[in-house]
């Protein structure tokens, strides 16, 4: 798999305070990571929207990841509003997530990241165009 990084996006993982660091970048790797092992994902891009590291694909829905120093103790994963992503996260890990309506999960600092449930959500944003007329998207 290839990946396409803006430069710009380093800045933004480097400039976190040291409290969240850590846990974006963990983040960042399971994107990779999850990535990786998709067949017949040759690309992955990386660029800044909206000023966050968000990860594209060609038959993938954008996926963001951001944290705001107005609401320090936590952060986001954010997901097209319009897409039937969150919702099916919804049904699917209905007590293992956080939620803001139809568009991201939000993660405590203190709480561990549930890996292999988000790797989960993060496959299925990735093939997104090619699972959205499943029901539950195939999972």
């Amino acid at each position: 798999m290839e990946l396409v990084s803006n430069p710009k996006v380093a800045d933004i993982f480097n400039n976190y305070p040291k409290t969240v660091k850590e846990q974006m970048l963990q983040l960042r790797a399971l994107v990779l990571k999850t990535a990786s092992k998709i067949d017949g994902l040759e690309k992955l891009e990386e660029p800044l929207k909206w000023g966050e590291p968000s990860y594209i694909t060609k038959n993938g829905s954008t996926l963001r990841m951001d944290w705001k120093a107005k609401i320090p103790n936590q952060f986001a994963m954010h997901f097209q509003c319009s897409s039937k992503l969150v919702s099916t996260f919804k049904i699917i890990y209905k007590s293992t997530f956080k939620f803001e309506g139809n568009r991201a999960i939000f993660f405590k600092l203190e709480n561990e990241i549930p890996e292999d449930e988000l790797i989960n959500c993060i496959s299925l944003a990735l093939t997104y165009h090619k699972v959205k007329h499943l029901p539950l998207l195939g999972t």
